[in-house]
């Protein structure tokens, strides 16, 4: 892994930073000597974030976004552009859940919330966001083992994470000639608040911690240009859930 000072100077952007496994990854990040951005809806949980990594003397901004919205993306990044020329990471991590239901059950509404928000955010983000990165690059983008395996109940979260999959495949064609990685994050269970919604008295004391998973992330983005890396995988032991 190169070294903290290869990293100074470098900027990474996290949505969905307030919390979870954006938290731990901007710390995480922040530590390892980037120059830090996080993004979020609540504004209150995003202050307190940036304040508490700041507080450690890293560099870490927050800046609220809600990645459905196209004009709020587009405002994130143009306030990025004033203080940054470039952008090194960029980290899709924002994303909801919905209580389990049935198909015949699930309201369009919390469809219309998690396809929108897991889905077409990285999209929106990812876009606005290119014109600010260049070769040596990279791009994760947050999935969760749902993008590959479905789960009875989560057809609306399951659908998203399945076609951000689709998408990341695609983005990594679309961005080879460029020089910028596409890399795909499919954790397994982690002890995050995201369980709340569909299995509050989840076991999470079996699950991995987001700073382990943040930690793999900063070691896979830290791989030399030329490593064969394309997923990250990372999750408790099989069979503990």
């Amino acid at each position: 892994m190169p070294a903290k000072k290869d990293r100074q100077n470098k900027v990474a952007v996290i949505t969905g930073g307030g919390s979870g496994i954006g938290l731990a990854t901007a710390r995480t990040f922040a530590a390892s000597g980037y120059s830090v951005i996080i993004t979020g809806r609540d504004l209150k949980r995003l202050k307190k974030a940036a304040a508490m990594i700041s507080a450690d003397k890293k560099t870490v901004a927050g800046i609220p976004c809600d990645v459905r919205d196209p004009a709020s993306v587009k405002n994130l990044f143009h306030e990025i552009a004033k203080q940054h020329s470039s952008i090194d990471v960029l980290i899709n991590n924002a994303g909801v859940a919905h209580p389990l239901a049935p198909v015949d059950q699930l309201p369009v509404e919390t469809w219309k919330e998690v396809i929108d928000t897991n889905l077409t955010g990285t999209f929106l983000v990812t876009r606005a966001a290119l014109p600010l990165m260049h070769a040596g690059g990279t791009i994760v983008n947050n999935l969760s083992v749902a993008a590959v395996q479905p789960f009875a109940g989560m057809a609306a979260y399951n659908a998203s994470k399945f076609g951000g999959l689709g998408f990341t495949q695609a983005l990594r064609e679309d961005l080879r000639k460029r020089g910028i990685r596409v890399l795909a994050l499919l954790p397994g269970a982690t002890d995050t608040e995201i369980w709340s919604q569909f299995w509050p008295d989840a076991p999470k004391e079996k699950m991995i911690s987001a700073e382990t998973v943040a930690q793999a992330v900063l070691h896979a983005v830290s791989a030399p240009a030329n490593t064969a890396i394309e997923e990250i995988r990372i999750g408790p032991s099989a069979g503990v859930l």
